[in-house]
């Protein structure tokens, strides 16, 4: 496999970009229109820039990893891809959208994934041309830093098809686990219950925002607060995950919290808005309640 194709230039897609391209594949980067694959790659030169000032990488692997990038404007140049990542937002119907216009240029031999966070791989597979060679291959923000991914096969994904993902993943330097088509997967399937609960707390009047976050981040050992994770997450991303685990197994305890619902229907989204549990338009964040 010499070039993979990212679906999707946004935050996520624009890390599996970069650290695919850093491994050496030369990367087809599309979204909506040319010009947001190419405010993605824009995204991607001043991170390797940033690197590159740090030391952490020199100037000359920065600009050979950016030359391996290729906004595009259409899905017709992936032909060749052997890997096609989607990494859209996390709505089924826009996804499956994408996998069926893409599927008409996938070749006999590439394999087809999505990044998707909760969406069952076995749903999603049915809008691919060959569910074998489909498969669930999830990212964690940010990408280029966080060490993990989950790799997740369907009814009918096939052994091939796991392995090829898998030399990926090492290509990466990534670390990988295998999860079975269960709603959330692994690691949301934990995480989004505490985000939730946390914002259920919140809207109890258990505690402050201040207090809830400290109170997980230092009893619990974890690198930040719950809230402050939902804010760089984005709430959007977390309500639609907690949709999926609580329409996928219609247990009422992943019911999602109101008062995180409201939040999104104010667009208070998090650090995408400069406003979520905390308001990020000064120089800190400060709790909004």
């Amino acid at each position: 496999m010499r070039s993979v194709a990212v679906i999707g230039a946004g935050q996520m897609g624009a890390g599996i970009a970069q650290v695919s391209a850093q491994a050496g594949y030369h990367v087809y980067l599309s979204d909506i229109d040319l010009p947001r694959a190419e405010a993605g790659k824009a995204g991607i030169a001043a991170a390797l820039k940033k690197l590159a000032d740090k030391d952490k990488i020199s100037e000359s692997e920065a600009a050979t990893a950016l030359d391996r990038i290729e906004a595009v404007a259409s899905y017709e140049p992936m032909a060749d891809a052997g890997l096609i990542i989607e990494a859209a937002t996390e709505r089924e119907e826009i996804k499956r959208k994408i996998f069926e216009e893409v599927g008409k240029v996938l070749g006999h031999q590439a394999v087809l994934a999505s990044n998707t966070s909760s969406i069952p791989i076995t749903r999603l597979a049915q809008a691919s041309p060959d569910p074998k060679r489909f498969i669930g291959v999830h990212f964690f923000n940010p990408v280029p830093v966080m060490g993990l991914i989950e790799v997740i096969r369907g009814l009918a994904t096939s052994d091939s098809t796991v392995a090829a993902v898998s030399d990926y993943g090492e290509a990466l330097g990534k670390r990988m686990v295998f999860a079975n088509d269960a709603p959330g997967f692994i690691v949301n399937r934990i995480l989004l219950p505490m985000l939730n609960e946390a914002c259920f707390a919140l809207g109890e009047g258990v505690a402050s925002i201040t207090d809830i976050d400290m109170a997980v981040q230092l009893g619990l050992n974890h690198p930040m607060g719950p809230l402050t994770l939902a804010d760089f997450i984005g709430l959007d991303t977390c309500l639609e995950i907690t949709n999926v685990l609580h329409s996928s197994t219609g247990d009422p305890k992943y019911r999602p919290a109101p008062l995180m619902q409201k939040y999104v229907e104010a667009g208070w989204l998090g650090r995408k808005t400069k406003r979520g549990f905390y308001d990020y338009s000064g120089d800190a964040p400060v709790p909004t309640r």
